[in-house]
């Protein structure tokens, strides 16, 4: 009997693709608020960006979120919605008030 392999990435997989693509973002980085790493310097250490709801606000989130359930539901509706693979940074498909809301909740 032989053993299936998913097709699916596992979940530290993915996590570190958002973390990767999410700090990668930004064409002339010095020139678009970016360090020599490409960073962005308003972004503290052990957080990062996303965008929500249809004005696409800017959120900086803990890192520790990525390992939450709530959050971790909010992501793969973003990766049904638009995928991983796009240079517009991390959207969440959610009105702004649920997201602060459930934020706040994970603080």
């Amino acid at each position: 009997m032989a053993i299936r392999r998913s097709n699916k990435l596992s979940q530290t997989a993915v996590i570190k693709q958002i973390v990767k693509k999410c700090s990668g973002l930004g064409g002339n980085k010095k020139q678009h608020g970016y360090d020599e790493h490409g960073l962005p310097v308003d972004v503290p250490k052990g957080h990062f960006v996303v965008y929500v709801g249809e004005n696409r606000s800017r959120y900086i989130v803990p890192i520790s979120f990525l390992t939450r359930p709530e959050f971790q539901s909010l992501l793969r509706r973003a990766e049904e919605e638009f995928g991983f693979d796009h240079d517009m940074g991390l959207t969440i498909p959610c009105d702004e008030d649920f997201f602060e809301s459930l934020t706040s909740m994970l603080r």
